[in-house]
């Protein structure tokens, strides 16, 4: 009944849509992109923005850029392997990514791998500190990745060839187009990666064997513009890639991996007075096979297709205050060798509110509650004010309440799933201070996160199963840093990072595995002219793989450096040719234990804009 009452209320909404006037200059840029609330709600919030400038100076997989860009610690299974964020502490699975905000974690093991994101098929990637369960729901207890594509319907044309080849037989291409008549907008990109990644190890003796992987994408962000109140956007995106799993004795059994993810958004976007409407109806499905011997046609698969429906208002009652209400369904089924064919249905419901009392203070609420007979979902909220004191100085305070679900794998693998678990939840605070002055911008954030009901798979008899057993608290300090110069022609940037981290079992007092205490990144960028010389660093510290610290068994600190030249021969960026070293000092390191990372290696690459 409940549900029904809402149905007709968006479709009053809908229709009214047709009759108003509208600012057309206005809606454009809101049509810009998809997920306003990064834009509307994070007032209170650290959020880092990497352009499509510094996406395109890092290699393409969303590991590197984050790991050399971002207070994230990664672990990642070899280079181009598995790849696992640790954000504030928390787990990978408490990390939520966000396309063109759908939360596309998933369904299966509850985590997106990072590397098969392919970065340059996106125009902005954003890192969202904190708590976000009350905007994006399940995962947001760490923080959120925002990867968006911008529909722009100014008049364009414009192509974008990159190439490059590397060591190893790296080899990487992306194509796009993007091009605007004023009534339709276009924004289509094809990248393909692919490497026999057989690399030495750093002083000891054999290879990275099988290693070898491949990847293709393709992305499309179209726009109509119906009239100057009503527009249509379709995002759509398609994974598909394989990867041989490194070997840590050349004796193992080789197996290798095949994902195909494909993720697919229709939008109406509508103007009405001073409200926005939006319609959202995304259809996504993940995929995998695990091929334990590739000798062999055998292999294990799981599968989820998952289906939305959202609708999202907007009121904008001028400068001061702003309000939003979102509803949504979501339907997943899964289905698998090792789980078994269930469906899940999840209603929620969630209101936004800003209120800016005077030009230098607002303040942001947001709350959230779902439905499903699945599990027992708690009521979630984040409340958060932001204080411009002066030029130099600004104070935000956030303080939320956040969770994740059980997986697909959690309640329903077999054998061992248990479906009387109960989510993750979490309350966290933060503090942050934001100082501009000559040039910096130093952003410095401390934070404290309690989680429970943590869940973890414990033997039972001969069966591993999920258990709602530990509860942790995380809490550190953030540091970030930015700089930039200009004199005549030439133009020099800083930017640096640096994140101190204590997760603690707080039954055990001890650290949690595959958290650093410290980890901080830095990079160098110079220009002149039509010359670009590049340097940046990462820093992590020593990482504890044993639930009992003990240190005998630790991943040692490393410090790892690359390098880059490139040079315009065009007119605009229109023909630059670049050349990297990566791994400059050719560290001896790993992220993951026994999984060694390539030492010194070199790429080139030649871009094309036209």
């Amino acid at each position: 009944m409940i549900f029904r009452k809402l149905y007709l209320f968006l479709f009053f909404c809908i229709c009214q849509s047709a009759l108003a006037q509208y600012d057309s200059i206005h809606n454009l840029k809101v049509v810009e992109i998809s997920d306003l609330q990064l834009k509307d709600y994070s007032d209170s919030q650290s959020v880092l923005k990497l352009t499509d400038s510094i996406i395109n100076k890092n290699q393409s997989s969303l590991t590197s850029l984050l790991n050399y860009n971002s207070v994230i610690y990664f672990k990642e299974n070899g280079l181009g392997m598995v790849s696992s964020p640790s954000f504030r502490g928390t787990t990978a699975q408490q990390t939520a990514v966000v396309w063109n905000g759908i939360n596309i974690n998933s369904q299966l093991n509850g985590q997106t791998d990072f590397n098969t994101i392919t970065t340059r098929d996106f125009n902005s990637i954003a890192v969202r500190a904190g708590g976000g369960s009350s905007i994006y729901g399940s995962s947001a207890i760490g923080g959120s990745i925002h990867l968006n594509n911008t529909i722009n319907f100014e008049e364009h044309f414009s192509n974008t060839l990159r190439l490059n080849y590397g060591s190893f037989n790296t080899y990487g291409g992306n194509y796009k187009i993007d091009a605007s008549d004023g009534k339709f907008s276009v924004q289509v990109s094809l990248s393909r990666n692919s490497s026999d990644n057989d690399y030495d190890y750093v002083d000891a003796d054999g290879k990275n064997l099988n290693g070898q992987y491949y990847n293709t994408s393709l992305n499309a962000a179209i726009g109509y513009k119906i009239n100057d109140a009503n527009f249509l956007k379709l995002y759509s995106q398609v994974f598909e890639g394989e990867r041989h799993f490194s070997l840590i004795f050349p004796s193992e059994i080789r197996t290798k991996y095949q994902d195909l993810n494909t993720r697919n958004l229709l939008e109406w976007d509508s103007f009405f007075g001073k409200f926005v409407s939006k319609v959202k109806f995304a259809a996504l499905s993940e995929k995998y096979k695990y091929f334990s011997n590739i000798s062999s046609n055998a292999y294990t698969f799981g599968q989820v297709r998952t289906y939305i429906g959202k609708y999202d208002l907007a009121f904008d009652a001028g400068n001061a205050i702003k309000l939003n209400a979102v509803v949504d369904f979501t339907q997943n089924k899964g289905e698998g060798s090792d789980i078994k064919n269930e469906q899940r249905n999840i209603g929620s419901a969630s209101l936004l509110f800003k209120h800016k009392l005077t030009q230098k203070i607002l303040y942001e609420l947001s709350v959230r509650k779902e439905l499903t007979n699945n599990y027992k979902s708690p009521f979630l909220f984040s409340l958060g004010t932001k204080w411009a004191a002066s030029d130099f100085y600004t104070l935000k305070l956030n303080g939320s309440k956040n969770f994740r679900v059980p997986t697909f794998n959690d309640l329903y693998w077999q054998p061992g799933g248990n479906e009387n678990l109960k989510p993750e939840s979490s309350y966290q605070a933060e503090i942050g201070n934001e100082f501009r002055f000559a040039g910096f911008e130093l952003t410095l954030t401390g934070y404290y996160i309690d989680i429970k009901d943590m869940l973890r798979w414990i033997p039972n008899g001969s069966v591993w199963s999920p258990q709602n057993t530990d509860k942790v608290r995380t809490y550190g300090g953030e540091a970030l840093l930015t700089w930039s110069k200009n004199f005549g022609n030439h133009h020099l940037l800083f930017n640096g990072t640096y994140a101190y981290t204590v997760s603690e079992d707080m039954e055990k007092k001890k650290q949690l595995i595959y958290v650093p205490y410290h980890k901080a990144t830095s990079s160098l960028s110079y220009s002149w002219k039509k010359l670009a010389v590049d340097y940046q660093c990462l820093y992590n510290g020593e990482v504890f793989t044993r639930s009992d610290n003990n240190s005998r068994y630790n991943i040692d600190a490393y410090f790892v450096s690359n390098a880059s030249v490139s040079y315009d021969f065009g007119n605009k960026n229109s023909r630059i040719v670049g050349f990297q070293v990566l791994n400059l000092l050719n560290e001896n390191y790993a992220s993951v234990e026994s999984r060694f990372l390539p030492g010194r290696n070199f790429n080139m690459y030649l871009t094309l804009n036209f």
